[in-house]
């Protein structure tokens, strides 16, 4: 595989019937298939059965052996920055080394409240949650002087697999959010819910934020979540997308706006004109017949990149 292509795990799925035999299906196929990462998504509250991401990632681990793993991305802001900083490390040395650590910020709909944490400030308690955390993974005993956390020489060991630690990329679709990225991340993610079109504008925001701060584009990972769906029949593919984007999100629209889908041509086509704009790693995430598209996008898609 030319470009870097990973693609997301099966997480929702419907009437509450957990189909563990699609999951162990599914992400021994990937790796056998070359994949280069697997990919998990956070919706803690939903009407939709979803599982939760770290704990599905760690059920992966334990049934790969090559193939990275990645959150795309996790809330941090309605997370304790310290657990969640000893459940990565964890993960890590479980996984020896593959975790990708994919963090966002959250949209105005997310519902702080129910974790008892308050609304305002947001942005400050998300930077300094991963302040938090990279001090856990990096100092003997961390020291972090804050607005929400203040600790002195506390210990926490295992340190993760990863030195310093591992990967951290942000989600982020305002000039704001990328600024952070390219400020404190390894990495930035386009989110699944912006379109082509709008990955071609963050993406001249980004190589303008990276000269401004005089940072090697060549040290920050670029990727982008693309929902897709490879169908000859396009009206099909579009019609399957939109019963998945109206059970998932409540907002059916949003299918033709955000994904990719028709032939294999067309896919090719559109999937190459995010590597073109900047794109070194695509998140696949195929949300119906999953094992048939992981398939089908190995062996015809993703090769013509």
């Amino acid at each position: 595989m030319s470009t870097k292509c990973g693609i997301s795990i099966p997480q929702t799925f419907e009437q509450s019937h957990i189909d563990l035999d699609l999951i162990r299906k599914f992400v021994v196929r990937t790796e056998a298939l070359g994949y280069d990462s697997l990919w998990v998504q956070e919706q803690m509250i939903s009407d939709a059965a979803i599982l939760e991401p770290v704990a599905l990632l760690t059920y992966v681990a334990a049934l790969t052996s090559r193939v990275r793993l990645g959150t795309a991305v996790l809330l941090t802001v309605v997370r304790n920055p310290v657990e969640l900083a000893k459940t990565l490390s964890t993960l890590d040395q479980l996984s020896r080394g593959r975790l990708i650590v994919g963090v966002g910020i959250g949209g105005e709909t997310t519902p702080h409240e129910i974790f008892g944490v308050p609304r305002e400030h947001r942005a400050r308690r998300f930077v300094e949650g991963v302040k938090v955390m990279k001090a856990l993974w990096t100092q003997p005993k961390a020291t972090v002087s804050g607005d929400f956390w203040n600790f002195k020489d506390v210990p926490m060991v295992p340190k993760p697999a990863q030195k310093p630690h591992p990967p951290i990329w942000f989600g982020a679709r305002t000039e704001l959010g990328l600024k952070r990225a390219v400020r404190l991340a390894d990495g930035w993610m386009g989110p699944g819910s912006s379109s082509s079109a709008e990955f071609l504008k963050h993406m001249e925001w980004i190589r303008r934020l990276l000269a401004e701060a005089k940072r090697d584009p060549k040290t920050f990972s670029i990727s982008k979540r693309v929902y897709i769906a490879v169908d000859d029949n396009r009206d099909r593919a579009e019609q399957r997308l939109r019963r998945w984007f109206g059970a998932r999100y409540k907002f059916p629209d949003m299918a033709p706006r955000v994904s990719i889908y028709g032939s294999r041509a067309e896919c090719v086509d559109k999937l190459g004109e995010l590597v073109r704009a900047g794109a070194q790693h695509l998140l696949l995430d195929p949300v119906f017949d999953h094992v048939e598209q992981m398939e089908q996008l190995a062996a015809e898609v993703v090769p013509a990149l």
